[in-house]
């Protein structure tokens, strides 16, 4: 179902996934967290982004309200992008899934590459692990 579709309709969870509905937006909120963060640190932090798929998520996320966009007038130019306070409300919801995820997965003999963005003890980890990919957060 596309977006557009999603938003036609009144109810909260088809809102919700409408701004929350991609593959990609949990992941960059997870990593964005509670700070700021440049472009090209969120594009080498998520590594196996394409730097247009990234800049259109985050463009849909300024317009969904759930990250701001703050641009500096300085040379070279320089942007940084931070989470809403409806962006930091997911952060609770998303680590909850990734708990479920755990806690009932099917374990995959094909594929064991992993994917993950929480400590579980703590629910904040230092490196986000993506297909085999780390990268320091």
């Amino acid at each position: 179902m596309i977006k557009n579709e999603l938003m036609k309709y009144s109810c909260p969870l088809g809102k919700a996934m409408s701004a929350l509905g991609s593959k990609w937006k949990p992941i960059i909120v997870l990593v964005i967290k509670d700070r700021k963060l440049r472009f090209g640190e969120l594009a080498v932090r998520i590594s196996v982004i394409s730097r247009k798929v990234l800049t259109d998520q985050l463009k849909e996320m300024q317009t969904d309200g759930l990250v701001i966009r703050e641009e500096f007038k300085e040379l070279p130019p320089r942007v940084e992008y931070s989470l809403t306070e409806k962006g930091l409300a997911l952060l609770p919801i998303l680590y909850l899934l990734e708990e479920w995820e755990t806690r009932y997965h099917v374990k995959d003999l094909n594929n064991e590459e992993g994917c993950n963005v929480m400590d579980k003890n703590n629910k904040s980890k230092e490196a986000f692990v993506c297909n085999n990919t780390v990268e320091s957060v």
